[in-house]
């Protein structure tokens, strides 16, 4: 347990509560304060070897918005149904950027 240095309460830096909110590790959730959109590192499909891309959101809603269009067309959660023609979703008004993309060789056979 940590006292807040904002408002002398007593917190855990380690709740659910205090990490989704972020913020400096001496101040309680609810004195924290985060402007800062967290970056979504998501895979790719390409190939016999995954990509993982690593996504710029201008806002929290977009973010939100993203991973859960990513997660339903993906077949995340899905275990061995197939998602394909089944409730996929669009990606409309989600404005991010690509920071990084990270690839394997998408041309791999499968040889050393």
């Amino acid at each position: 347990m940590l006292e807040c240095r904002e408002c002398g309460g007593q917190f855990d830096p380690m709740s659910a509560a205090k990490r989704k909110v972020g913020g400096l590790r001496f101040h309680c959730a609810d004195c924290s304060e985060e402007t800062t959109v967290k970056y979504a590192g998501v895979q790719g499909a390409d190939g016999k070897q995954a990509s993982v891309s690593i996504l710029r959101f201008t806002s929290e809603k977009d973010r939100e918005a993203y991973l859960e269009y990513w997660q339903n067309n993906s077949g995340l959660h899905k275990g061995k149904s197939c998602q394909v023609g089944h409730g996929l979703m669009a990606t409309t008004n989600i404005k991010f950027q690509t920071v990084a993309v990270f690839e394997g060789n998408v041309n791999h056979k499968g040889k050393g």
